[in-house]
């Protein structure tokens, strides 16, 4: 037999097992769409007025958005009234669950006496004493949002040392601020070489003036750091990066990356920022910068700090956070230290997020991470379940993923395929499968992870059925 016949027949295979999972993905999306008429129809009432149907883009999926009702404990409701065990957790910030009676005793008492004074409030010293315990970082200081936070971190570094460049790590991403807003998740064909990548603009609008700000290296590369230091001497204010990457599955640091990456920096007159906006709270107590015993010069905090509602959190050392105090920086913002942010902030700290809690959290990730893994070998798949603390997700690879070039490498249809099982199964997960993780509540139950896994069993079964050329094995 010629080689081009059999060249023509094992891309026709090719084709065919690639048929098979659209056609999997297919039938799957009807089902989402046929339990779902109502939030079809306030999707086309929402485009009258709402840019794009929805208040962020990423509410905005394949192949509808889902419209809520409400929360309760360890579940959510849609529009239409199914219910779902939410393992989506608002991108990370539900670690409390929904409705939490100590964060609705809280918020209900605060509300009743006045919502915002721009003025601080004696619960804001409480918390930041606490978060100096866990975060083991002195000083303190407010935001709303992920974003806010690490744009402070960024302008603290650049206003103390004077320089104007950032180290940033390939594929994290740090907020929709303008110095973070480079190689946040680029195309293959648009990174460049690994030792030099190319920074990437992370949307529209972000000037070529402002990526030339930011040095971009890879994840889990010590040498790399070296060799910007180097190559920037005298320039870098700081480097920036989530200590466990989050936009991208999950990426573990390896072991001595993060103390060898401070000791580079502070060698060369840098400061280390760790964005624990993900990381915090649902990888423990203190986050990684407990788990790991390496403390940066700052911390950034948000989502699951505030048990759902918006707060964000800024932290240093008495150098670093000297600069606010004798304003040499300006940390300002008219909702910084908001009253009821700072009574939900309290009650998740002091009341929700205790060590029974993460004795639960542990339990429930363990049990979960065992099924799961338990499928993966029954079906001889080569996928691995990556999970720290609270959050998980599963690597559709057979080899580890240890940076951002080897995520790319993932086939983002299965990722899709398994929030739309999972979906129709009954479980609500973030819908870019291939980039977010579960989080796991303080209120879920072994049922609820249990159910995760049955319906992770019936994907890994539809999928087994497929040609082996369809899936990664």
């Amino acid at each position: 037999m010629s080689s081009s016949v059999v060249s023509g027949d094992k891309s026709s295979e090719v084709a065919d097992a690639s048929d098979s999972l659209a056609q999997l993905i297919a039938d799957e999306e009807q089902i989402f769409l046929r339990r779902q008429p109502r939030s079809s129809e306030l999707i086309a009432e929402a485009r009258k007025h709402l840019a794009g149907g929805a208040t962020s883009n990423w509410q905005i999926a394949e192949p509808q958005a889902v419209w809520m009702s409400h929360g309760h404990g360890s579940k959510v409701y849609d529009v239409d009234g199914t219910e779902y065990v939410d393992m989506h957790g608002g991108y990370g910030a539900s670690i409390a669950g929904h409705g939490h009676p100590a964060i609705v005793a809280a918020v209900s008492e605060r509300v009743r006496r006045g919502t915002h004074f721009a003025q601080p409030t004696e619960d804001a010293i409480w918390i930041a004493g606490e978060l100096s315990r866990r975060y083991r970082l002195p000083l303190w200081r407010f935001a709303n949002s992920g974003t806010e936070a690490t744009m402070d971190a960024v302008h603290l570094a650049r206003a103390l040392t004077e320089r104007d460049l950032i180290i940033k790590v390939e594929g994290c991403y740090h907020g929709h601020h303008d110095s973070v807003q480079v190689s946040v998740l680029p195309e293959a064909d648009e990174v460049g070489p690994r030792d030099h990548p190319t920074g990437v603009p992370g949307n529209s609008g972000i000037p070529k003036a402002i990526r030339d700000l930011v040095v971009v290296v890879p994840f889990n590369d010590p040498d790399a750091v070296a060799r910007a230091l180097a190559e920037h001497r005298g320039q870098i204010a700081a480097m920036i990066l989530e200590p466990v990457m989050m936009n991208a599955g999950i990426i573990p640091p390896e072991d001595g990356y993060l103390a060898a990456i401070r000791d580079l920096l502070h060698a060369e007159g840098a400061y280390l920022i760790y964005d624990e906006v993900k990381t915090g709270f649902t990888t423990g107590p203190g986050g990684v910068t407990a788990r790991s015993g390496v403390v940066p010069d700052m911390v950034c905090l948000a989502k699951a700090l505030g048990g759902g509602v918006s707060v964000a959190a800024i932290g240093g050392t008495e150098e670093v956070m000297s600069a606010i105090a004798d304003g040499r920086y300006e940390q300002v913002g008219t909702f910084n230290g908001n009253p009821l942010a700072m009574a939900a902030t309290r009650a998740t700290l002091s009341e929700v997020l205790t060590p029974e809690a993460y004795q639960h959290l542990d339990e429930l990730a363990t049990r979960l991470r065992a099924s799961l893994e338990a499928i993966i070998a029954r079906h001889g798949f080569g996928w691995h379940v990556v999970s720290v603390g609270a959050k998980g997700c599963i690597t559709f690879r057979r080899d580890p993923v240890r940076e951002f070039r080897d995520f790319l490498q993932i086939d983002a249809r299965l990722g899709h395929l398994h929030w739309l099982m999972q979906h129709n199964g009954g479980v609500f997960l973030p819908p870019w499968g291939k980039v977010e993780q579960w989080l796991l509540s303080v209120q879920h139950t072994r049922d609820d992870v249990d159910r995760f896994a049955d319906n992770f069993a019936r994907f890994a079964e539809r999928l087994s059925q497929l040609p082996a050329e369809a899936v990664a094995r």
